[in-house]
């Protein structure tokens, strides 16, 4: 194995912890609507449902404790909370964005690829 391949094999290994903050599905799909505009819990959660009440919490937890998003509590009659991505969350937007779109584009033929790899024979 050449140095080149082992330096960058070390590089994954130290990036893997970051990779599984800001990499699972809920964050990269949470970062992207915040991208568009502050939101409300339950504006996310209506853009990205079916996710659930527990798994939106959670992943905005992490993302805020990362430094990626950023809560806000508005005082009114009854507390409305905001959440807004944060200039390093902002940072993501363009790969996120890559990401999303490539999704949308190619989406048809890994469900084809899925599709014919399902109906081979055992």
């Amino acid at each position: 194995m050449s140095s080149n391949v082992a330096m960058d094999l070390a590089e994954i290994s130290s990036t893997r912890p970051v990779l599984e903050q800001v990499a699972n599905k809920w964050s990269v799909l949470i970062l992207t609507v915040l991208c568009t505009e502050p939101s409300r819990f339950n504006a996310i959660k209506r853009r990205l449902d079916p996710i659930t009440h527990k798994a939106l919490t959670e992943a905005l937890r992490r993302l805020e404790r990362n430094g990626l998003v950023h809560r806000r509590v508005i005082p009114t009659s009854q507390v409305a909370v905001v959440y807004s991505i944060t200039p390093l969350g902002r940072t993501l937007q363009q790969p996120f964005v890559a990401l999303v779109a490539w999704a949308a584009e190619h989406g048809g033929s890994i469900e084809q690829a899925q599709l014919a790899f399902d109906a081979r024979p055992l």
